[in-house]
């Protein structure tokens, strides 16, 4: 048991002037324990003197929050109290408003002119801004609003060299209104066609409940037209390099069919049918062509051309001739009348 005690012995640097200054208890704390009553608090002036003449000495929580008091009405410039007054006046008072209020869409209008949100179809959104913009006009004509589908025009080449311009919706099922909104308005908006109300939330209790509009900030708005401008100008890119692209792409095509039509072109011969076979009939030329002949085609589609008689049909008056177009043979048939036998 000696060996886990250590001896206690007064620290060196011990002053008997700081161990009277901690353990000296005060005149209040004396008689408390004594059992008779506190004496008064000593007034600031003393107090200030007290510490003055002696700071090592101890004050209780009275003594001290007197004496922060006394510092604080020495300065003349400063008040507390009336920098307290004020920033409790200046302080906004948390309005605390009942359900029958919150229903209440009258109260929409004291916010001044707001962006709002419209739930409309997504098919027939820009039709249906138009239908709230007329309608708007017509029942309200004092009352300032703008309705905004943001849209990107697209622009497209039509078969007959025409062009086609779509609206192509940013927010498809969204259109926005500007507008000092109220309870007239809201329900007057609502009743139109292929409008499905407002974006907003639910305010109420379990008694009655209503879909309550919420604005959108100008931040948001802002950022939304800068949007749709970026999106116009991607698509106007879009299409003016789909223009370049298909102009060079016809000049190839066009290239393309004009030696095609070079080498497609039948040479001329110097070799022509008599006369006779130029005038004979029909029922003479069927006597005289054989299959397997050579012949030469007068008129029509294939005026000009060469090709070897391959079927006869005298009493149809018709033959097939075989044709050597692209590295193939091609059959076609033809009236007698248009084809006659090369004379060599």
């Amino acid at each position: 048991m000696k060996q886990g005690l250590l001896q206690w012995s007064p620290c060196p640097h011990h002053h008997p002037s700081l161990s009277s200054f901690f353990l000296r208890p005060s005149p209040i704390h004396r008689a408390r324990v004594a059992g008779r009553p506190s004496p008064p608090p000593p007034p600031p002036a003393a107090i200030s003197a007290a510490l003055e003449s002696a700071g090592t000495e101890a004050l209780t929580a009275r003594e001290r929050r007197q004496l922060r008091n006394q510092r604080r009405e020495s300065r003349a410039a400063y008040n507390w109290r009336e920098e307290v007054e004020e920033r409790l006046i200046k302080k906004p008072k948390k309005q605390y408003s009942s359900w029958t209020e919150e229903l209440n869409l009258d109260s929409l209008a004291k916010s001044g002119p707001q962006w709002w949100i419209v739930r409309v179809s997504r098919v027939r959104g820009q039709e249906t801004a138009d239908l709230i913009a007329r309608s708007l006009i017509r029942s309200f004509p004092d009352v300032e609003f703008k309705v905004y589908a943001p849209a990107v025009q697209e622009k497209r080449k039509l078969k007959n060299d025409s062009y086609s311009v779509k609206a192509k919706p940013l927010f498809p099922g969204c259109v926005f209104l500007r507008c000092i909104l109220n309870k007239e308005l809201h329900d007057f908006i609502r009743e139109c066609d292929g409008v499905g109300g407002f974006v907003g939330s639910k305010v109420g209790n379990t008694k009655r409940q209503i879909n309550k509009p919420r604005p959108v900030s100008e931040d948001d708005m802002e950022a939304i037209f800068r949007k749709a401008k970026e999106e116009q100008e991607k698509t106007d890119r879009a299409f003016e390099d789909e223009q370049v692209s298909e102009t060079l792409k016809s000049e190839k095509l066009d290239l393309m069919e004009d030696s095609l039509e070079s080498a497609m072109k039948p040479k001329r011969q110097s070799r022509k049918p008599s006369s006779t076979l130029r005038g004979l009939s029909a029922k003479e030329k069927c006597k005289l062509l054989v299959p397997g002949s050579t012949v030469r085609v007068l008129s029509g589609t294939f005026a000009g051309f060469e090709g070897s008689l391959k079927k006869l049909n005298r009493k149809n008056k018709k033959a097939t001739v075989g044709f050597a177009l692209f590295g193939k043979e091609s059959l076609v048939d033809l009236d007698v009348d248009e084809i006659v036998q090369e004379v060599a």
